[in-house]
């Protein structure tokens, strides 16, 4: 197979897909190569996707559009968190052992 004209098939798919849209495929193009090269290569498909859905709920006005690019593709590019790593926000917290306290007479403000 050749090379395909990537407009036309965007035309079509929007077509299937009953959508009716303009795409900056350079924009998405661009966000997916840097998430794919930054955080890993399956992110590119689901960070285009989730571009997409936040465009359709900012009614796809194009210079949303592009902020919301901006940000994402800022996300991706300081990306340094390795895949086994966890998540930041996950970390437990070591909590004071209070077993041997008795607590029954603990009064609390509604």
């Amino acid at each position: 197979m050749g090379s395909v004209n990537l407009h036309d098939w965007i035309d079509e798919l929007a077509d299937v897909l009953d959508v009716e849209l303009e795409v900056d495929e350079a924009l998405v193009l661009d966000l997916a190569r840097v998430s794919a090269h930054q955080v890993e290569e399956r992110s590119a498909p689901i960070t285009t996707f989730m571009l997409g859905y936040a465009a359709a709920t900012h009614d796809a006005d194009p210079e949303r559009v592009e902020q919301l690019a901006a940000r994402a593709q800022a996300l991706a590019e300081g990306w340094d968190r390795p895949a086994d790593a966890r998540d930041p926000d996950d970390i437990d917290d070591d909590l004071p052992d209070d077993t041997g306290v008795d607590h029954s007479s603990d009064e609390f403000e509604d």
